[in-house]
């Protein structure tokens, strides 16, 4: 495979649209009785890209009656306030409290891009440390700078990072297993 030059590109360009996200009215039960998932930081794993668990659910009257937004399945939920730099792949429909910055309808490669802006957001976490980091603003978000390969090596790179996540989650399973009182 010939291996072409990585190129910078801005969060912003890698994204056909963007989704913040809202927080219905929780005093109305029935915007809480739903079937559409309702992501907050706490549902995302720190350290996995592709394990969400979602505890919240809201109805369509919830959408029509908000600032929520149903956003699509493959795309990428960042946390911009309390847990910035955690974010996931989506891969279902989901909506998102306003700790969030989704990018939907991506032209990269979503396992790819994720990787990559995670990796980007914690070395800049890491550059920071020792001073508490309140959030990320949309605009500071989407004008970070990441590299990006030809598609054929994000493809490849992607399925890569996602086969050793795989792998460490069976290992971390398999011990969580062997560590129980038999």
């Amino acid at each position: 495979m010939k291996s072409h030059a990585w190129e910078q590109r801005k969060v912003k360009d890698l994204a056909a649209n963007t989704y913040g996200g809202g927080t219905p009215l929780t005093s109305n039960p029935e915007f809480w009785e739903g079937s559409i998932p309702w992501i907050q930081s706490s549902d995302l794993s720190e350290h996995n890209l592709f394990r969400v668990h979602p505890r919240k659910f809201i109805s369509h009257a919830a959408v029509a009656n908000s600032s929520v937004k149903i956003i699509p399945e493959n795309s990428i939920a960042v946390i911009t306030r309390v847990g910035v730099g955690k974010l996931a792949v989506m891969s279902f429909p989901y909506t998102t409290s306003q700790d969030f910055l989704s990018l939907s309808n991506l032209n990269t490669d979503v396992k790819f891009t994720s990787y990559q802006l995670y990796r980007r957001l914690q070395k800049d976490l890491n550059a920071v440390q020792g001073t508490s980091i309140k959030g990320i603003t949309k605009e500071e978000l989407l004008g970070k700078n990441i590299y990006i390969p030809g598609c054929q090596e994000q493809e490849a790179i992607g399925k890569f990072f996602s086969k050793i996540d795989s792998l460490l989650t069976l290992h971390q399973r398999q011990s969580a297993g062997s560590n129980l009182p038999g």
